[in-house]
C-alpha cells in the first residue's frame, strides 16, 4: 500500500476537522466487533474519527498501527484519543434492471412508535413505478399530467 503523502495527509487532516467518532472504543479493547465496524464505517465513509477509551498512550498507539494493519487503511492524525483513519471508498456498481424504472419494486417502510418507547415497526411493501414513499411511510401515487385548460377548450370544437 502506498503511503499518503504530506499535502494529502494535511487535506485529509483539515476534511477531518469537522468529523464526530464514529466508533469508540471502550475498556474492552480492540475486539473483533469493532474492527468490523471499523471496517464497514471506512467503507461506507473513507474517513473517520475513532475515541480511544483509555489512559494509556503505548496502548493507543498500538491499537492504531493494528488498525491501519489489519484494515489495509491510512493513518492521518493521532490527537490524544482521537485517532484519524482514512481508506478509500471502493465503488460500488449497483446493478439495475432491463427495464426503465417501470413495474413493480420492493420498498422496506421503517415506522417509529408514536410513544417512541418501543420498537419501530418494519414492513415490506411492493409499490408501482408511478407511487413514492413519503417521508411518513405512506404510498402516494403520482400526480395525474395536468392539462391546459385553453388546449382542452379548443379540442372539444
Amino acid at each position: 500500500m502506498q503511503k499518503l503523502t504530506p499535502v494529502e495527509r494535511s487535506a485529509l487532516r483539515a476534511e477531518a476537522h469537522a468529523l464526530k467518532p464514529v466508533v469508540i472504543i471502550g475498556e474492552a479493547g480492540l475486539t473483533v466487533s469493532v474492527m468490523k465496524e471499523i471496517s464497514a464505517s471506512l467503507d461506507s465513509h473513507g474517513l473517520i474519527k475513532v475515541r480511544v477509551a483509555g489512559d494509556d498512550r503505548d496502548a493507543r498507539v498500538a491499537m492504531y498501527a493494528q488498525i491501519c494493519e489489519e484494515l489495509k487503511a491510512h493513518p492521518v492524525q493521532q490527537i490524544g484519543k482521537l485517532l484519524v483513519v482514512y481508506r478509500p471508498k471502493v465503488d460500488v456498481i449497483k446493478e439495475r434492471s432491463s427495464k426503465s424504472g417501470k413495474g413493480m419494486r420492493e420498498v422496506t417502510i421503517v415506522k417509529a412508535s408514536a410513544s417512541g418507547t418501543k420498537r419501530p415497526s418494519v414492513t415490506k411493501v411492493m409499490i408501482k413505478g408511478n407511487e413514492r414513499v413519503t417521508e411518513g411511510g405512506t404510498i402516494k401515487r403520482a400526480k395525474p399530467r395536468q392539462s391546459s385548460p385553453k388546449k382542452g377548450a379548443l379540442g372539444s370544437k
